[in-house]
């Protein structure tokens, strides 16, 4: 999903520590209303946050296990309950789908594609469902026909600019999806790329994410 001849680079900004979801949401909404506007670049900004878990617009409140146990936000992306927190990679992306395919469907596939490129440079073959929104990785040791999802996927459109965006689990503590229903789903599992028994640093997650986004989106640079 390439953005159109003579488009300039993606921005592609790291976080340097843990940032605040409320200081993030208020940041991706300036700058959604500046890319919209012409004011600035698309941009995909990698970052952690504090323990916390979200709701999207289908969140069922039953999905939410312990109330108490993080912070909720309520997120205005679509989907339902996830977590965000430490050594897992959040990558907000801000593309404007003027300049590519003013299409979510495909936008989503093209989000799902890139995962799934990153996942292969760690000899992981990553799945896309139909069912399910997701990144989804077979588990034979855990039994027949046993899935854990490994990356989560959920989005926001505004004036066709996209924000919200991925989560790849590289080294979260994975008790603490225990406390919702993630995604919605109760019949499959959560992982990451520590559990599945590659010592795998965020170092090491951010540069397969970066050439994987390129090969499907097209040139970065860094911001």
């Amino acid at each position: 999903m390439p953005a159109a001849a003579g488009s300039p680079p993606v921005a592609w900004r790291v976080a340097d520590g843990p940032v605040p979801y409320e200081e993030a949401l208020a940041f991706m909404d300036a700058r959604v209303a500046a890319i919209a506007e012409g004011r600035a670049p698309e941009l995909v900004w990698l970052l952690e946050h504090p323990p916390l878990y979200t709701a999207g617009t289908s969140a069922r409140d039953a999905d939410l296990v312990e109330p108490d146990r993080f912070p909720v936000f309520r997120s205005g992306r679509g989907g339902q309950y996830t977590y965000h927190g430490p050594g897992q990679r959040v990558a907000y992306v801000m593309l404007d789908l003027n300049r590519r395919t003013p299409d979510l469907r495909r936008f989503v596939a093209a989000l799902e594609a890139w995962l799934i490129l990153t996942l292969e440079a760690f000899n992981i073959r990553g799945e896309r469902r139909e069912d399910r929104v997701g990144v989804w990785v077979r588990r034979p040791d855990k039994g027949e026909g046993v899935e854990d999802k490994i990356a989560a996927i959920g989005i926001r459109v505004r004036r066709w600019v996209t924000f919200h965006g991925v989560s790849l689990n590289v080294e979260p503590d994975l008790t603490h999806f225990s406390g919702i229903v993630p995604c919605g789903v109760t019949q499959h599992g959560v992982t990451s790329l520590v559990d599945l028994g590659l010592p795998v640093t965020m170092a090491d997650a951010d540069v397969a994410l970066r050439a994987a986004f390129e090969e499907v989106f097209g040139p970065t640079e860094r911001e």
